[in-house]
């Protein structure tokens, strides 16, 4: 018996169907960044899937088009409002090569010297963060934010740190525990006039400021490193071909709790910021993409350097590239911003950030 064809307007309403769920999941990813996700935290798994939806948008706009179907209006009118979001994942317009002159700011989460050592063939996270080192100081940067830093020998940390980073002042906080000590340090040339920590409660987390003399004005810079998701890419998948279900929640439990501790985060640095009458730079991994909440409450007061001066796209997650950008550089308005680069450079599962403020 011949296949039955299927109807011509079962196809058309399946399409149209799919349009509508396409266009809807966009519009929520614009609005996840209103919403508190303290209050609603599923709203921001929107904001962090806006890249494969607009994919999925513009797949169906050109299919539309292609079958000159009236339903393009339903992802033309999705898509719209990216025409003023898109900018903050891929740039055009920046320079090709950084600039040079201005001050030099960096910031890079090194992952604890982990698993890169073992994906570069290095004998071990020894070697990993001595190579992380030479690069840096490589750079020429003025300051350097780093997140994630470790050392097996808490007592070796000042030690270590002094003689890879010579000609650095180093401010830093750590947690301690079996496996030694981890936390935020901040490298900069500038004379230091004063510091501070502000931890986050129920995590080990941390924004570490460090405020110097700079041009002959006060310049804080705000070390920040949100709350982690505490996930692993390679072990979920090894737990999804064993207990599926359990996995499952157990993901699920895992991002619920970092996306509704890191809003109360982010407002502790911004009190912080409101009662301290200087110049600041937020700076660091900030886990979280440029349509989230705690974007949009950073950057009302601050500006982001790949906006200003960025090429190409903006992703510093090593393992999603290009969807996850989550690692910033804001600046404050009397700057201006003269590049800002993604340093494909594979020593951790970031990428580190550079940007050349004046």
């Amino acid at each position: 018996m011949p296949k039955r064809k299927k109807s011509p307007l079962l196809i058309g309403l399946t399409a149209r169907l799919l349009m509508l769920i396409a266009a809807g999941g966009l519009w929520l990813s614009y609005l996840s960044v209103f919403v508190n996700p303290a209050k609603a935290w599923f709203m921001t798994l929107f904001g962090l899937f806006y890249v494969p939806l607009l994919a999925l948008n513009l797949f169906l706009l050109v299919w539309a088009a292609v079958r000159r179907s009236r339903a393009i209006l339903i992802p033309l009118v999705a898509l719209l409002p990216s025409l003023f979001v898109v900018g903050r994942y891929v740039q055009f317009s920046g320079p090709e090569e950084p600039v040079e002159g201005g001050i030099k700011v960096i910031s890079y989460n090194v992952g604890r010297f982990a698993s890169p050592a073992r994906r570069l063939h290095l004998d071990d996270e020894k070697t990993c963060a001595d190579s992380i080192a030479r690069f840096l100081r490589g750079t020429g940067a003025d300051i350097i934010c780093l997140q994630e830093f470790h050392i097996q020998n808490p007592k070796q940390l000042k030690s270590w740190l002094a003689s890879h980073f010579k000609d650095y002042d180093a401010e830093y906080y750590v947690f301690t525990d079996k496996r030694g000590c981890y936390g935020n340090v901040t490298l900069s040339r500038f004379p230091i006039r004063d510091k501070g920590k502000l931890e986050f409660g129920k995590s080990t987390n941390l924004a570490l400021y460090s405020e110097y003399e700079v041009s002959g004005r006060r310049l804080r810079v705000y070390n920040c490193h949100f709350q982690s998701y505490s996930l692993s890419l390679s072990k979920l998948a090894h737990r999804l071909q064993g207990d599926t279900k359990n996995a499952i929640k157990d993901t699920e439990t895992k991002m619920k709790t970092s996306i509704e501790r890191r809003p109360g985060q982010v407002e502790a640095v911004l009190r912080d910021i409101e009662q301290a009458p200087v110049t600041s730079l937020i700076v660091g991994d900030f886990n979280d993409t440029p349509l989230s909440y705690t974007y949009w409450r950073l950057t009302r007061a601050h500006r982001d350097s790949f906006i200003g001066g960025g090429r190409g796209f903006g992703a510093t997650f090593t393992r999603l590239r290009p969807l996850l950008r989550i690692d910033y550089i804001l600046y404050p308005s009397e700057y201006q911003v003269l590049s800002h680069e993604v340093m494909h450079v594979r020593y951790s599962d970031h990428y580190p950030v550079q940007a050349i403020l004046q």
